[in-house]
């Protein structure tokens, strides 16, 4: 909202420019009639004239200066521009001036040499009054711009993002707005805050070596993925640095400030249309109530705490069985969530005996099991840990929330449950099928939201990339061609919470994750982001698929027709559900062949509850029997 203060911190400017450019025509004139006379005293015969000519000039010069758009008030931001139009604004004043004294009294007793002396007097006075503020408002700038705190400033958006940053840049610094970009032609020429509108995105190149730009601010927090594409990419051609404000997803109570600026991210590059969110419902939902995350110290437990804790819970219990995960969160609670009360719970969602004594303590009412082994490989390679985390820990916590009748219990699953080609999405799919079995049109309502890929989770292909590109590459990717679906943490979060809300009972919500991403165009994007150039100064090595991951990802079964919910970004799988009684007397086999660690009859017995699931014939033990037959060859 553009306050009264503002208006009339903004008016004053005006008129303090005004003030000064109308203070230069009488003394210009002056300049001019005593070099004329060699710095001696004017002849009184050349008075009336003088006096003539500031009569004419005045009016003349205020409206020309006014037409050429002189009195915008942006001395800091004063260059070649402003100068050309007080040079054009200038001439044409004179040449009124001149042919009006004309007219008047055909030039008598006015010499011809003041007429081209004033306005060059009057053009050093007024394009030198503002050169002189700049250079000064830039070497009073210059030291927080060394100490790494401040700089030239180009703003990326005309929007309210824009107007709103730019307003706290004034303020409080440290950056220097110099000019703004925006790609509607409705704004071009405009000013917000007297930072005018010099171009579109295309021309950020330009504007930084003409403006000598030394950051560029992003101020469109509701960009699109191929707007923000176009933003870095005109960054890192102009080889400037560049900041960004969050994402509407992560601008919970909507304050647009300075000290919010980041650096862009890939969540950044690969961000979708921003979720908009039911948080009147979410609150009614969660406020008052004893809240339970497991996993809580992982990448998305950690964020559905956060997010948790600004809805007011009666309680938030938080269990991992990570020391330091949970210390983590437990310390960014404690900092950012002091009027919480929360309890950090070391534990293991597979101890039958602690879960239960944590639900006859607690009492929890809305559970968010977010517990799991989620890495393909290493899964894979551990079979029997797979399957005591991801389906008998999902058991565990699932049968006690329903024995103490909590009100909801949401399953966080993955897109790796569908069509299974590997042992973590089976176990996955196992936990969902239980979950599904166990809800009852009474007592706890068991709910499930299935997503992809995260940006970011720890073990995520994102921090390994990263890693790689500081080591200098090369960047290792499976497969040219492999896509995966993602999105980012807080989104996900959000959409869990969502599904929360409107879950009745048995249902399955795959949340929309947009078009897959190749995995080769999340690397390059990773690596612009460095400053650096693909496949140049960081090339790409393809090692093939890993055992038990596919080409490429899918959401849902073919027999689950998706359909719409209340949220746009929600969307519900008609599923079928199974015998409670025949995963019961399934999962009593299984549990006999892990308690063996016999891998194989686990993971027959893994297809025959999940018939979708097709390892490949290479995966897991039969890899291992494989290698060890040919070291039996070898020697």
């Amino acid at each position: 909202m553009f306050r009264i203060e503002d208006a009339w911190h903004l008016l004053r400017n005006r008129w303090t420019v005004f003030v000064h450019d109308l203070f230069w025509i009488p003394l210009a004139i002056l300049l001019a009639y005593w070099i004329r006379f060699n710095l001696t005293t004017i002849p009184a015969i050349n008075i009336g004239g003088m006096l003539l000519i500031v009569c004419i000039a005045v009016p003349a010069h205020t409206v020309t200066l006014w037409l050429f758009g002189c009195y915008r008030g942006i001395w800091r931001y004063a260059s070649i521009p402003d100068l050309i139009r007080i040079l054009k604004a200038v001439s044409l004043g004179a040449l009124a001036t001149a042919v009006g004294a004309f007219l008047l009294e055909r030039l008598e007793g006015v010499p011809r040499s003041v007429l081209v002396l004033y306005p060059i007097f009057l053009a050093l006075g007024l394009g030198g009054s503002r050169l002189v503020y700049r250079v000064f408002k830039d070497r009073w700038m210059k030291g927080s711009v060394e100490s790494g705190g401040g700089g030239r400033a180009l703003v990326v958006g005309a929007g309210r993002a824009g107007e709103l940053l730019i307003r706290d840049l004034k303020r409080h610094g440290p950056f220097l707005p110099i000019a703004l970009v925006d790609d509607d032609s409705a704004k071009q020429g405009h000013e917000v805050h007297g930072v005018r509108v010099r171009g579109r995105l295309t021309d950020i190149p330009k504007l930084v070596r003409a403006l000598q730009i030394d950051i560029v601010l992003i101020a469109m927090p509701s960009a699109t993925r191929n707007t923000m594409d176009k933003v870095v990419q005109s960054c890192n051609q102009a080889k400037v640095q560049y900041r960004t404000l969050p994402a509407l997803s992560e601008l919970a109570d909507g304050r647009i400030e300075v000290k919010r600026l980041r650096p862009v991210t890939v969540e950044d590059l690969l961000g979708r249309e921003p979720v908009v969110l039911d948080t009147q419902a979410i609150s009614e939902f969660l406020r008052g109530k004893r809240v339970l995350v497991t996993g809580g110290g992982g990448s998305i437990g950690a964020e559905l705490c956060r997010q948790i804790s600004r809805h007011d819970p009666a309680m938030l219990i938080v269990l991992d069985n990570s020391e330091y995960n949970l210390y983590r969160i437990d310390q960014e609670l404690r900092t950012n969530s002091s009027a919480l009360i929360y309890s950090s719970v070391l534990g293991d969602v597979q101890d039958r005996f602690a879960v239960e004594n944590l639900f006859q303590r607690s009492k929890p009412e809305v559970i968010f099991h977010a517990a799991a082994y989620k890495h393909v490989p290493i899964v894979e390679e551990n079979v029997v840990a797979g399957i005591r985390n991801n389906i008998f820990g999902t058991t565990v916590v699932a049968d006690s929330a329903l024995r103490h009748h909590a009100e909801k219990f949401v399953l966080i699953s993955t897109d790796k449950t569908v069509n299974p080609t590997n042992v973590m999405g089976t176990t996955k799919r196992v936990a969902e099928l239980y979950c599904q079995a166990l809800n009852r049109d009474e007592g706890t309502h068991f709910i499930t939201a299935r997503f992809g890929n995260v940006l970011g989770s720890a073990g995520s292909v994102v921090p390994l990339f990263q890693r790689q590109i500081a080591a200098g590459g090369p960047i290792t990717v499976t497969d040219p061609y492999v896509t995966r679906y993602f999105m980012t943490i807080s989104e996900a979060a959000s959409l869990i919470l969502q599904a929360g809300v409107i879950g009745k009972g048995s249902e399955i919500f795959v949340l929309d994750m947009g078009e897959p991403v190749r995995i080769r165009d999340l690397a390059e994007k990773l690596i612009q982001l460095s400053g650096l150039r693909p496949h140049q100064d960081i090339q790409l090595v393809y090692t093939g698929l890993r055992a038990g991951e596919k080409m490429h990802e899918e959401l849902f079964y073919t027999m689950e027709e998706l359909q719409g919910t209340v949220h746009p970004k929600l969307l519900l799988a008609n599923c079928v559900s199974v015998s409670l009684d025949t995963m019961i007397q399934d999962l009593g086999m299984l549990e006999k062949a892990v308690e063996t660690s016999d891998e194989q009859r686990a993971k027959a017995l893994l297809r025959s509850m999940v018939p979708e699931f097709t390892p490949p014939p290479e995966s897991g033990g039969e890899r291992r029997e494989i290698r060890a037959m040919l070291r039996l060859i070898k020697h």
